[in-house]
């Protein structure tokens, strides 16, 4: 099913605009380790080019959702593999351009998990860089979760990324104006929130930047 850990990207500015395209898989639960050889599991990707992996999570905003960060290192997830899905040709300038771009198509507020997760966005991006889509069992989770949706809570959303400080402060702007509707609605939404970070990755020190979307 999945493929050792082989050809990497080489690292930034090697080569000049020729890189590899990987996707780097990531288990979200220990469980993985006993479905994974019966094809099922449930995974987070990224797509590393020129020396940086791209991923893909939700907040509540209306911004991009599409993040970079040093390879193989998602805070929260258990690294599992990287598979190489070709070379393409393309400088590091273009490509900053070309992402820039799809961030615009994944907005933070949009991510869900059965619909429009991480891996719908590797998924997106290695088949428009590549031409190839990501292996099937990476994503099995969502496409039999669309088929017994009735199932499955509409909370249940990975929040990949939800608390970075970059929406800490669009937050803070707002809580003197609304603190008393916020402290009404806090007990509402403490189930949900829960439902939310069901599975949620714990945090630890790493470097992580959302990518600023290009204006249209």
């Amino acid at each position: 099913m999945g493929a050792e850990e082989g050809k990497l990207s080489k690292p930034r500015g090697e080569d000049g605009g020729e890189t590899q395209v990987v996707l780097n898989v990531y288990d979200l639960t220990p469980l993985n380790q006993y479905t994974y050889w019966f094809g099922f599991g449930i995974f987070h990707s990224g797509i590393e080019v020129h020396g940086m992996e791209y991923g893909f999570g939700a907040h509540d905003f209306p911004a991009s959702g599409v993040f970079e960060l040093e390879p193989r290192s998602c805070p929260g997830f258990l690294y599992r593999c990287s598979i190489p899905l070709g070379q393409i040709s393309m400088p590091p300038s273009e490509f900053r351009t070309f992402i820039e771009n799809v961030a615009s198509e994944y907005h933070g507020d949009t991510y869900h998990l059965i619909t429009k997760n991480c891996n719908h966005f590797t998924d997106d991006l290695a088949f428009r860089l590549t031409g190839k889509h990501i292996p099937r069992w990476v994503n099995r989770l969502a496409r039999v979760g669309a088929l017994c949706s009735c199932l499955l809570p509409e909370s249940l959303q990975v929040t990949t990324v939800k608390h970075m400080p970059e929406y800490h402060e669009s937050v803070e702007d707002g809580a003197d104006s609304s603190s008393a509707d916020s402290h009404h609605g806090h007990a509402e939404s403490d189930d949900a929130d829960q439902d939310k970070l069901l599975l949620s990755p714990v945090r630890r020190s790493v470097e992580l930047a959302f990518i600023k979307e290009q204006q249209r």
